[in-house]
C-alpha cells in the first residue's frame, strides 16, 4: 500500500481579460485542459478543480505518490504545455471536507 500526498496546482491565465478575449486556439487548449482534468478524476488522482468566477486563477487539488509525480501531472497538462496557463505546484493538506 503506497501513501499518497496532496498537492495544489494553481493555474494563472496569460492576461486579466482572458475570460472575455481568449482566442480560438486558446479555447481549444482549454477544452483539452478540461478533458485532462476529467481523466485525472477518472484515474482517482484529482480531488477537485475549479476557478474563480472572474477567472483570475484556477486550482486543482491532486493526490500523487511523490512531488515529482505531481510535478509531472502539472507539466503534462495541455494548457501548461501550450503556455496558455502558467502554473505553480505546492504541497497541500485538506483540513476539512464536506
Amino acid at each position: 500500500m503506497s501513501t499518497k500526498s496532496q498537492f495544489i496546482i494553481i493555474y494563472r491565465p496569460p492576461r486579466a481579460t482572458f475570460l472575455d478575449d481568449q482566442t480560438e486556439a486558446e479555447s481549444e487548449v482549454i477544452g483539452q485542459h478540461f478533458q485532462y482534468l476529467q481523466q485525472l478524476l477518472h484515474e482517482g488522482k484529482l480531488i477537485m478543480a475549479g476557478r474563480c468566477i472572474d477567472a483570475a486563477f484556477g486550482i486543482a487539488i491532486i493526490e500523487a505518490a511523490s512531488e515529482s509525480e505531481a510535478q509531472q501531472i502539472m507539466e503534462n497538462d495541455p494548457a501548461v504545455q501550450a503556455k496558455v496557463f502558467s502554473s505553480e505546484l505546492r504541497p497541500f493538506s485538506t483540513a476539512l471536507r464536506r
